[in-house]
């Protein structure tokens, strides 16, 4: 293990950018980032684009040419990180200690980045000229609306994609989708002193929201091999003026978690079915779902897909667990397997560290993420 290894020092660099997506404050932009990988590779001399999302914020692609011109691999990681707010380490100074490199993003996903860089960027050096082109995109806006992946993926195609997210180094097929939404409850005003004039909102909306925990205990019973059970968290929940008016309004968010084979409309179909239920059973309940702030659909790459299994080939030769798994967060992978392109989530360190307090990332993860990266794009169409 070697803490001076030129991808280290790359990550080094990149934690010391304050990227913190713009949605949270702090400061913080991609722009910089995108400066720095376009510098990076400048040296080499190959072929770079840039696709706007925001004013001022791109998604940033190089490409490597391949034998094959018609068949294309894509590594895609995130250039902007959350908020810094919370950290109780210093989030953009970089330290290694104890065989780890702290700093915000250093985990979550500024290591898979750096490796992706260094796997490209040393192919090129070598002049090694890889079976397919290879696109390395940096893309913006994952940790906030997911318009980055969106815009990269217009008119996009490739036979293959390898997202970098920390999996400890596990080949993930398969992660769940997120489906989020507000459902209000409708009452009438009145005077709190004369509340039998008026419909309770708040009261309302507790039946609902005991009905839904119900339901969602139920959802443990069609479990998926590799995620286990879909889930579904009311999280937000607001109601009412003042105290000494009967509320008209009561408001509450969800966040549910898609299993494949689940899709947002029979969901939400799931959910307005046990709304009629409880109008039909209590006299004066008004609930009305409003459009999703958020729809996301599972990532499910079968496991004998060419690319699964280069990476369950690559994992072995490396000693390590070549086993497909499953992952309950979410990534860019759906948005790409969307698209009809097979992908997989790979990547040094542990989501748990992700958006932690104290964020890390295994030294030792990150040089063997960097080889996989270089592998699975030097031998990906060559069987």
């Amino acid at each position: 293990m070697t803490d001076d290894a030129p991808v280290i020092s790359t990550l080094a660099d990149l934690v010391r950018i304050n990227s913190v997506s713009p949605a949270y404050g702090d400061g913080g932009s991609e722009a910089p980032m995108v400066a720095y990988i376009r510098r990076f590779f400048e040296p080499l001399g190959l072929e770079m684009w840039e696709q706007e999302v925001f004013p001022g914020r791109n998604n940033l692609i190089v490409r490597l040419a391949g034998h094959d011109a018609s068949r294309r691999v894509i590594l895609e990681a995130h250039t902007d990180t959350v908020s810094i707010r919370g950290m109780t380490i210093p989030p953009f100074e970089p330290r290694i200690a104890d065989g780890r490199m702290y700093g915000r993003g250093s985990c979550d996903t500024k290591a898979g980045l750096a490796g992706m860089m260094h796997a490209v960027s040393s192919l090129c050096a070598q002049g090694i000229v890889p079976p397919c082109e290879v696109w390395f995109a940096a893309v913006v806006d994952e940790e906030f609306s997911a318009r980055g992946i969106a815009r990269f993926c217009e008119s996009l195609r490739a036979d293959a994609a390898i997202v970098a997210e920390p999996t400890e180094l596990r080949a993930v097929i398969a992660s769940k989708g997120v489906l989020r939404w507000k459902i209000a409850v409708q009452g009438t005003a009145a005077h709190s002193s004369k509340p039998h004039l008026g419909v309770n909102a708040i009261t309302h909306m507790a039946r609902l929201v005991l009905d839904l925990e119900a339901y969602h205990h139920s959802l443990a019973d069609r479990p998926h091999p590799l995620l286990g059970a879909a889930t579904s968290n009311v999280g937000v929940i607001r109601g009412g003026v003042q105290v000494n008016f009967v509320p008209d309004l009561c408001e509450i968010e969800i966040d549910r978690r898609l299993l494949p084979g689940e899709t947002v409309e029979g969901v939400l179909g799931d959910y307005q079915r046990r709304i009629d239920a409880l109008a039909a059973a209590n006299p004066g309940f008004v609930a009305v779902m409003q459009p999703p702030m958020l729809a996301d659909i599972p990532l499910d790459t079968a496991p004998d897909n060419p690319a699964a299994l280069l990476a369950g080939q690559i994992l072995a030769d490396m000693g390590l667990d070549p086993t497909p798994c499953g992952v309950p967060f979410g990534s860019d992978a759906s948005k790409l397997a969307e698209a009809q392109i097979p992908s997989l989530i790979f990547g040094p360190g542990s989501i748990d560290r992700a958006h932690a307090a104290v964020e890390y990332v295994e030294i030792e993860q990150v040089l063997m993420a960097c080889d996989f990266y270089r592998d699975f794009i030097r031998l990906f169409g060559s069987e």
